[in-house]
């Protein structure tokens, strides 16, 4: 029975003809997978299939989501991003897993943030409940020192810019969020630290700052420092309160993908 898979013209255009037909013929693609953005299982013969090509500077790999959650596309990732969307498709390192600390999810919020007159995309993630140290099962909250020991800096001025964080990027595909990657285990590929269980929107004038400067700047507070702000000057002030009060970290990421 055929896959009922979506190949997008640019992805037949990587692939080639002869794969693309093998693929939509059911020959070359698998019936069950786990959805390269949401995470969750999916069925190529029960439900619409997307074909996801992420392209590195010499090799690609072809992953499969759900057409509700991401269209047919190719995706464009340094050589070793590449490692790290391949850790995240075959789930071989889990997101959850690379939080530090006990499970808690990661709540993360996108904005604009003004440095020197310019606009800066930014990314503020909050956990919805204290983490503590791998093996610790005090009622403690080591969310910030585990990010300090891995390059974040403390803010003391949100009009200051981080300082960048080599090995750690922010994946964006099809101008959606996607994930932030961190270097492997002893110096390994990337892997995911936060994956999104469905892509998260961001704004035209997000993207169009991260296209242009390459680079997303990520916040990081304990939780119950920020929460949820509706407006980017609201968010800016819960930056500014959370600096003031000594809870705020900050690295600066490369850009990956469009």
């Amino acid at each position: 029975m055929p896959r009922m898979l979506d190949v997008s013209h640019d992805v037949r255009a990587e692939i080639g003809d002869e794969e693309a037909d093998l693929l939509l013929a059911g020959e070359t693609s698998p019936g069950n997978y786990d959805c390269t953005s949401c995470r969750t299982p999916g069925d190529a013969e029960q439900e619409r299939t997307s074909t996801v090509l992420f392209v590195g500077n010499e090799t690609a790999v072809l992953a499969f989501a759900h057409a509700s959650c991401i269209p047919s596309q190719v995706v464009t990732v340094s050589e070793e991003q590449l490692q790290g969307a391949v850790r995240s498709i075959t789930s071989e390192e889990g997101g959850a897993g690379q939080q530090p600390g006990r499970q808690a999810v990661l709540g993360v919020t996108s904005g604009l943030v003004l440095i020197d007159g310019d606009l800066h995309p930014a990314l503020v993630v909050e956990p919805t409940a204290p983490i503590a140290r791998p093996g610790s099962s005090g009622p403690g909250d080591d969310f910030l020192p585990l990010l300090i020991e891995q390059g974040f800096l403390p803010v003391t001025d949100v009009a200051q810019r981080p300082s960048g964080l080599p090995g750690w990027s922010v994946l964006l595909a099809m101008g959606q969020l996607h994930a932030v990657l961190q270097p492997g285990t002893g110096g390994g590929s990337p892997v995911s630290w936060w994956q999104a269980h469905q892509p998260l929107q961001v704004t035209d004038g997000w993207r169009a700052a991260a296209n242009r400067s390459h680079t997303v700047l990520v916040y990081a507070v304990p939780v119950g420092s920020i929460g949820q702000q509706p407006r980017e000057d609201l968010l800016r002030d819960a930056l500014e309160k959370a600096a003031a009060a000594g809870v705020l970290v900050a690295a600066a990421m490369p850009l990956a993908g469009t």
